[in-house]
């Protein structure tokens, strides 16, 4: 009896080691990864705050109505057709990193149908397929894209939304905060409202009583000339930015979960190594007493 269940937990020992050895090799490989999407991540932020402070000025100075800025006379919010562009990553074991974007969109009001998506990385294409999304753009590789891609994905969102097939544009994507913290957020992207662009640009840990300040600009030859050229450029950017902090999210993401997952495998194979030892003690004690009792009944 002691020997087989000497047999059944060295197997389990040696399968938990070999699962181990993987999840080490997988957080080596996102930490080298993080070293370099933080750099590039710490890098583009600035420019991505700047991106958005300018859109709030554009879209609260002189009362400009344009085609990205004008406000669809839909009284239903039900009516209202939308867009969301979400990011996601190509692969799992990355904790709760992409459960939380979908958690996220699921959440938004979708009115009577389905939203288009523009699906960026493997699992949104695949979550989104599953469950019967229009999806207008499908991009996967995060770490592999270029500014091709990125004007691919700001392109087809200002189509659909100067064509008038949509009437919003949202975005979905996960901040890096920190090494321990990722936060899922959401951004309007079109139509510009000054109103909301100030809500995001606060953030939620914010003091409400000090708005985001607007600062009147004159434009040549026009305003909306300026307007109608800049601002596909400036979507372009505040989505290249999103998919560089969602791709360090996930691999953060990915590191921690490793980490935990190593841990966890270490202290499993403890114990395992306990049992195990305390099963071949119980065979040699077994052992010692049938000696024993073979050499009293002589």
């Amino acid at each position: 009896m002691a020997t087989g269940n000497m047999k059944t937990i060295k197997r389990r020992i040696k399968s938990v080691g070999s699962t181990m050895q993987i999840t080490k090799a997988m957080e080596l490989v996102a930490s080298s990864k993080l070293r370099r999407a933080k750099q590039k991540s710490k890098e583009a932020r600035p420019y991505f705050e700047a991106q958005f402070q300018m859109l709030s000025e554009i879209s609260g100075s002189s009362n400009i109505d344009t085609v990205f800025t004008q406000n669809h006379k839909i009284t239903d919010d039900k009516d209202i057709r939308r867009l969301y562009i979400v990011i996601a990553g190509d692969r799992g074991l990355a904790g709760g990193y992409n459960s939380s974007v979908f958690k996220m969109v699921a959440a938004e009001k979708t009115g009577k149908s389905l939203p288009k998506i523009i699906a960026v990385g493997k699992k949104a294409v695949e979550y989104f397929e599953k469950r019967g999304y229009d999806i207008a753009v499908k991009r996967a590789g995060l770490e592999n894209m270029n500014s091709g891609h990125f004007s691919e994905i700001a392109n087809a969102a200002v189509k659909l939304f100067l064509d008038g097939e949509v009437d919003e544009v949202k975005l979905f994507y996960t901040k890096f905060v920190s090494s321990m913290v990722q936060e899922t957020s959401s951004m309007p992207l079109l139509p510009l409202s000054s109103e909301n662009i100030k809500k995001h640009m606060g953030g939620k840990n914010s003091d409400e009583s000090k708005p985001v300040k607007v600062r009147e600009i004159n434009y040549d030859p026009s305003p909306e000339a300026v307007f109608n050229r800049i601002i596909p450029n400036f979507l372009l950017s505040i989505v290249q930015c999103a998919i560089s902090e969602s791709f360090t999210s996930e691999q953060c993401a990915r590191r921690v979960a490793m980490e935990s997952a190593s841990d966890n495998a270490e202290e499993m194979i403890e114990n395992l190594s306990l049992l195990y030892n305390r099963a071949r003690q119980e065979k040699i004690t077994n052992e010692i007493n049938e000696i024993v009792g073979g050499a009293n009944a002589l």
